[in-house]
This record gives C-alpha cells, sequence and structure tokens, in this order.
C-alpha cells in the first residue's frame, strides 16, 4: 500500500523535486523510507547539519539544479537547525520547500520529546505558506500549494509532517465532496512585460541621457544577452550586485564590477557621475552607492513590491527582466547610443585594474590573500561553478575574480551569512557533476561549518563525473571582517578574544578524509598549487596562510573612516604594525592615480 510518505514524493516529483538535502532522525523516519522505496528517480543527499541543507536546496536553485530546492530534516533540534539555511533562501527570493518532522499527532500537547510550535516558529521564514499535514486527503492540495507559492513568489514554503501521519495509507485522489480539494500541479504563468505604454515612457526617459548607469541583480540572470543589447544601445555602464556578477561579462570595458562597500571604484564613480538610471533585478540595499537624488530612473523587477525600496525611481516597471528588455530593446531600435561615456568608463576601469593588480603584487607576510584570488582569474575553467563565503574574501572574489558567460557563481547574498560557501558549493556540485567547482572561504567560515561539510566532500566524490572541487581557506587567524568594521566604524582596536581563531592545519584534514590537501606559505607557489588542484583527481584543500593585516579599504573611503581607523591604532590594536606596513601601499596603488598610456 502507498503511504502519505510516498504520496508526498509523488506529488513533489510532479513539480520537479527530485533531490532533498538533508539529515535523518525518528521524526521523519515515514519520508526516508519513502525515498529509500524511491530511489532509482529520487536522490537524498546527507550533509552533516540541517543548516547545510538549507543552504545547499538554496545552491541547488541558484546553480540551476531544478525549479525549486528541497530540505527534509526531523523534528525538534532538526527543525531549529533548519532555520539559517531557510532565511538565507527567503532573503535571495529562492524557491525552497521544508519538509519538517513533528511529533505525532496522538502526543502533541503532551510535552513530547521534541514536541516544538513548529507552525509559529516558521511563520516568518515560510509565512507564504506553511500547513501542517493533518490527514492523509491533504497531500494533494498542500503540497501543490507549497510548490505553486514558492515558485510565484520565489521564496520559501514548509510543511509539517506528524510522523505518524507520514506513515497511514495514502489518498491519492481526494473524493468529490464538501471540504476537500483537487488541485492542479501545472505552474502559473508569470507576468512577463509591462503594459506599451509604460515601456515608451521609460525609453523616452532613458533616451534622454548622455551617461546612462544600469545596475543589474540576479533578477537578470538568464537575460544576459537582453542586458548587454540594452547597455549597447543606451551607451551604458553596467555595475552589478554580488548577486548579479555572473549576469554580464565582467572582462568587458564598459562593465565597471561589483557595487556597495566590497566593490570597485568605477562602480562608485558611474553611479556618482551618471545622468539615468536603470535598475534591472536588484535590491541593492547600499543607498550611498546609488546616484545623488534627482536622477531619472527606472526599474524593473517581476516582483512589484521590490520597486521604489532603494531609490526614488520615476517609473517602475512589472515584469521579467528578458522580456521586458526585449520590448525596450525593440523601441531603442534607432537609438545612437554616446560613446564618450563608454570611453571614460573603460578608462576608469583600466585605471582601476591597474591599481588593483599592483596591490594583489604587493609583499605579504606570508601570503597576500589577494594575490592568491587573482591568480585564479586566469586559470578559471569556462564552464566554472563559484562559491563564496562571506568575509574579507568576498571582496577579494568581487575585485578580482573575472566572472564570464558560461560560469556561474553565487554566495549568501542578502543573509550574508558565515559558512554557506561549502554548503553551496555541495549543492553546485550535486546538481551538475560534471563541472568543475572553486569554494572561497575563510578560515572562519571553515571552522564554522566547512570542516564537517567536507566530510560530505569526501563521502560523495566519486559519485561525480568531474571529480574537481577546489576549496580555498584564506587562513588568516582572524575574523578579519569583523575586526576590520570595528576598527573604521567604530574606532575599537580588534578584540582579541572576539575575533582571533585557531590556527587549524586544513590541507592535513583534507588528506586524512582522502582528498588532497595543500598548505601554501610562499607566493611563488600559488600559481603552480592553483594549476595543480584544477587539474587533480579527486577534490582538493588549498590553505592559503595569509597576512591577517591585509587592508579591505572600500571603494570610496570617508574620512569619518580614516578617523576612525587611526584612533583603533591609537588605543593599541595588536595588529598595528602590520596595518601601517600593508595599509600605506595598499592605499597608494588603491586610490592613487594610474596611467593607462
Amino acid at each position: 500500500m502507498t503511504t502519505v510518505a510516498d504520496h508526498i514524493i509523488e506529488r513533489l516529483a510532479a513539480w520537479g523535486v527530485t533531490r532533498y538535502y538533508g539529515y535523518p532522525g525518528d521524526g521523519i523516519n515515514g519520508m526516508t523510507s519513502a525515498l529509500q522505496r524511491a530511489q532509482d528517480r529520487t536522490e537524498f543527499v546527507q550533509v552533516r547539519h540541517e543548516e547545510t541543507a538549507g543552504f545547499a536546496a538554496t545552491a541547488h536553485v541558484k546553480y540551476g539544479g531544478g525549479p525549486i530546492g528541497a530540505a527534509l530534516v526531523t523534528s525538534g533540534p532538526g527543525a531549529v537547525h533548519l532555520l539559517n539555511g531557510l532565511y538565507d533562501a527567503k532573503l535571495d527570493h529562492q524557491p525552497v520547500v521544508a519538509l519538517v518532522g513533528q511529533t505525532a499527532l496522538t502526543a502533541q500537547g503532551g510535552g513530547y520529546y521534541q514536541e516544538l510550535d513548529l507552525l509559529n516558529l516558521y511563520k516568518d521564514v515560510a509565512g507564504a505558506f506553511l500547513a501542517q499535514l493533518d490527514d492523509p486527503s491533504q497531500v494533494r492540495h498542500l503540497v501543490d500549494r507549497a510548490c505553486r507559492t514558492a515558485l510565484a513568489q520565489r521564496t520559501v514554503t514548509a510543511l509539517i509532517l506528524p510522523n505518524d501521519v507520514q506513515e497511514l495509507d495514502a489518498v491519492p485522489e481526494p473524493p468529490r465532496e464538501h471540504g476537500y480539494f483537487t488541485t492542479s500541479d501545472v505552474p502559473s504563468t508569470p507576468v512577463t512585460v509591462p503594459p506599451e505604454a509604460d515601456l515608451r515612457r521609460a525609453v523616452e526617459l532613458l533616451r534622454g541621457g548622455e551617461r546612462v548607469a544600469m545596475l543589474v541583480g540576479q533578477g537578470a540572470l538568464g537575460a544576459e544577452e537582453q542586458v548587454a543589447a540594452v547597455a549597447a544601445a543606451l551607451g551604458a555602464g553596467v555595475a552589478t550586485s554580488l548577486l548579479g556578477m555572473a549576469v554580464v561579462d565582467q572582462r568587458e570595458p564598459w562593465v565597471t564590477g561589483a557595487i556597495g562597500l566590497l566593490g570597485t571604484r568605477p562602480s562608485w564613480d558611474l553611479m556618482q557621475e551618471c545622468d539615468r538610471l536603470l535598475i534591472v533585478g536588484s535590491a541593492m540595499p547600499y543607498t550611498e552607492f546609488y546616484p545623488p537624488a534627482g536622477v531619472p530612473s527606472v526599474q524593473i523587477d517581476v516582483d512589484g513590491a521590490q520597486l521604489g525600496l532603494r531609490y526614488p525611481t520615476d517609473l517602475n516597471l512589472v515584469g521579467d527582466a528578458g522580456p521586458t528588455l526585449d520590448a525596450l530593446l525593440a523601441l531603442l531600435a534607432d537609438q545612437a547610443a554616446p560613446t564618450a561615456w563608454r570611453e571614460r568608463l573603460a578608462d576608469l576601469d583600466a585605471r582601476w585594474q591597474k591599481g588593483q593588480e599592483q596591490v594583489a603584487a604587493q609583499r605579504a607576510q606570508p601570503l597576500n590573500p589577494q594575490h592568491v584570488v587573482r591568480e585564479l582569474d586566469a586559470r578559471l575553467p569556462d564552464d566554472a561553478m563559484i562559491a563564496v563565503d562571506c568575509g574579507t574574501v568576498t571582496a577579494w572574489y568581487a575585485r578580482h575574480l573575472k566572472v564570464r558567460p558560461g560560469m556561474i557563481a553565487s554566495l549568501s547574498g542578502t543573509l550574508l551569512s558565515m559558512g554557506g560557501g561549502l554548503p553551496y558549493a555541495i549543492g553546485a556540485k550535486t546538481s551538475h557533476p560534471d563541472r568543475p567547482v572553486i569554494a572561497l572561504l575563510g578560515d572562519g567560515a571553515m571552522q564554522m561549518n566547512g570542516v564537517n561539510e567536507l566530510i560530505t566532500v569526501a563521502r560523495e566524490w566519486q559519485r561525480w563525473s568531474d571529480p574537481r572541487l577546489v576549496v580555498l581557506v584564506l587562513n588568516n587567524r582572524d575574523l578579519a571582517f569583523v575586526s576590520w568594521e570595528q576598527r573604521s566604524s567604530e574606532g575599537s582596536p580588534k578584540f582579541e578574544a572576539s575575533q582571533t581563531l585557531p590556527d587549524v592545519d586544513y590541507a592535513a584534514w583534507a588528506r586524512t578524509l582522502g582528498l588532497h590537501g595543500v598548505r601554501m606559505t610562499s607566493p611563488d607557489d600559488v600559481g603552480a598549487v592553483w594549476t595543480a588542484a584544477l587539474s587533480a583527481d579527486r577534490p582538493t584543500v588549498i590553505d592559503a596562510v595569509v597576512d591577517p593585516a591585509e587592508l579591505m579599504l572600500p571603494p570610496h573611503f570617508t574620512l569619518d573612516q580614516a578617523k576612525a581607523t587611526a584612533k583603533a591604532l591609537l588605543r593599541g590594536d595588536a595588529d598595528w604594525r602590520g596595518i601601517l606596513r600593508r595599509g600605506l601601499p595598499s592605499a597608494v596603488a588603491t586610490f592613487g592615480p594610474h596611467p593607462t598610456a
């Protein structure tokens, strides 16, 4: 007899869900038994912690593994652990369905082991749709609504599954009676193109500019050709959010790179000097990095609730990026694009790149982390998938890696959670086992989730047709992003009890697990180590021992930030010598003039 759990698996498959990330427990025994029976057409990826299940389910969607990510966890602590990964999906607008075990119906309300009020616990992260399945006849309409809502609103939904209900006999077709639902598993058609009158207004507004800036986010993924074509028609420069870096070829001279605190100086200049702004699929929140007030602007987003939130836009267009840009392009067909603006942007970018090259080439003790990341750029495989953790490594990624067509790159872009890098790499690799993956982590993130999830990599890698997964750990024994935030915003010296990390030999740990591991301390070895890792016959961990004093300079370093940093040094920062040693040459190379001729 088919059980409720079997029916859940079957109905989810109708929505394209065949891979589940999770960790077992008695609260989901019915579900794992059903997956065992369906293992010829489904896959359960066992991770080391439920938080990873949420991150990996998010990455499953981001890296093209399927339309919906799925996380399956047990009751009580499993449900609590999952939340952080789900919040990553919610804040980055990724459709993920959480399947969460619960105490048996017969015991609920009695203070049973692991009994939590999951409907209240999950009502924020899965508020778009959250339900407990109490009767076999509910499976069809609850699964359908969870999947439809996740896709339509690009968000997290959750089903709470009491463990005794999972084992009941299924009711595949609810009776055609009062009080029952018979629902459809056909996805809804989304809004695609705004009204033509609004499109014409947008074209007239944008045509009036001589210095058009475009800000592109993850909402434009899949519309790469349209973004480039509209930018060409307008003679525009393009800055990207961190989540939107793969939308455009970062090598193009009209692409100024990432925007924001970790972004580039040309992106800052682009926004400060533009006379028109077009935002496509981005909700980048740092308002100080947008143009000064008063620049005529248009925003495109599939979600009308996201429009006009970051800048006082003049016209908001609700629609999918690709079809909307196609419609705009048809109206821009006779546009004579200005050229002087792009020439200026190309010059600004060339000067910035020259400075960044100099910064990365500067000697450090023992390794310059910017040099380590920059040396990867020329060696990136054309089909590389890049997973980035949160910290100073994010800045080096944004400034030194030129993401280009054919690559996929992502991170926890809005929650900004440490610990997501290796779970993302696992989600990417299980989605595309035939493609190489590079994970960029700091040592804080590696100690948080990485050392444990490396066990998952060791468990899974021999199933991959391409065994290459390279994990870079920037080992500076410091929670460096926090240290620099304290210095530049609070004027406080590094708090060693809070920020100093244990020095762990991550390469040795990798070798213990049967993987390759290299501890790197000499700048002369960086290129050769990357080359070897990217051609290895198994996953590799590069433990790069880097300088903790390497400065993370924002593209626009204010006087207040400089004063606060100086105050931190005067108050006895333990790294003051290293900061002075690295600070002056790094600042000169970053902000100094760089003739291109």
